[in-house]
């Protein structure tokens, strides 16, 4: 027996089953009635048994014509559901994307940005994952996250930009109490040596924008805290006890709840042009539920600028 079946043949046969009878398919069908007397005894043929026997003016299925019908009709079940499957994805309306974003981001881009993707694609699945710059890239190089929200990333050819915007500057977050929230005007790193800070850890891009700014200003700070928590940082400067250097974006100081911390502006320029970008592998291929993401998130950061 042939393993697959004339698609042709088995349409016809499906015709006289519905209709009846040879003719009467043949006329649905718009083509001679010997056609499909013929499309018939090549699938009786095929099978070795005989699928049609005469009831009054018409044919019903035999056993095996039964079995046969029943087979064709899954196997059209099954092509519509893989049709309708591949237009999900076309259509972006199914599928699973990984993507990457620093701790600092997530107050700044789920509501509403991940959020609306969400509420408008619910039978996509979304891996959120969080990580450092450095972290970001290697789950990026390694396809193990599709998109990434990464800040000030390293140039890579391997890497694409999607869009960027600029970020949040880098200021010196402190308690209101503390001796340098009262010095009045945007402080010089040397401003800060007197006093002890808290930073983040060198994979990450706001540790990489400070150290720059470090070597363009001839001075080592004195960090008796380093962590990969953005919060820990609010937190020692809400202890008093030293300074932090992060971003300080207007929605996050909102979020933090932490009324007694003040964000004092810092005065080199290294640390007050840092970027955001979307960022993906150069090369690879993604499917319409991550380029749909990819968009969303392109649009949504344009139309912050």
């Amino acid at each position: 027996m042939q393993e697959l079946f004339d698609s042709r043949r088995v349409h016809y046969f499906q015709q006289i089953v519905a209709s009846g009878s040879v003719r009467a398919a043949a006329e649905q069908l718009g083509v001679e009635p010997s056609a499909v007397s013929r499309a018939v005894a090549l699938l009786e043929k095929e099978c070795g048994m005989s699928l049609l026997e005469r009831r009054g003016r018409g044919v019903v299925p035999t056993d095996a014509g039964r079995l046969l019908a029943t087979y064709a009709r899954r196997q059209l079940d099954v092509q519509a559901t893989f049709y309708a499957e591949v237009d999900n994805l076309r259509h972006a309306s199914r599928g699973h994307v990984d993507m990457v974003l620093g701790e600092g981001m997530l107050d700044l881009f789920f509501e509403p940005l991940i959020a609306d993707f969400v509420r408008g694609h619910p039978q996509v699945t979304l891996a959120v994952h969080v990580a450092s710059t450095a972290g970001s890239v290697d789950l990026i190089l390694e396809d193990r996250a599709h998109i990434g929200l990464v800040f000030q990333p390293p140039h890579d050819v391997r890497l694409r930009s999607h869009r960027s915007m600029p970020s949040a500057p880098i200021q010196a977050i402190v308690h209101r109490s503390h001796p340098l929230a009262r010095i009045g005007r945007p402080l010089q790193l040397s401003d800060l040596l007197d006093y002890p800070g808290a930073a983040m850890m060198d994979s990450f891009g706001v540790r990489q924008h400070v150290q720059a700014a470090e070597v363009s200003e001839q001075v080592q700070l004195r960090n008796v805290v380093t962590t990969s928590s953005f919060k820990l940082l609010w937190q020692f400067a809400e202890a008093g006890l030293g300074y932090a250097l992060t971003t300080a974006s207007a929605p996050y100081t909102s979020r933090i709840g932490m009324p007694d911390v003040v964000a004092l502006p810092m005065a080199n320029p290294i640390l007050n042009r840092g970027s955001t970008h979307v960022m993906t592998r150069a090369g690879r291929h993604l499917s319409p539920a991550v380029n749909a993401l990819l968009a969303h998130l392109v649009e949504g950061l344009e139309s912050r600028r």
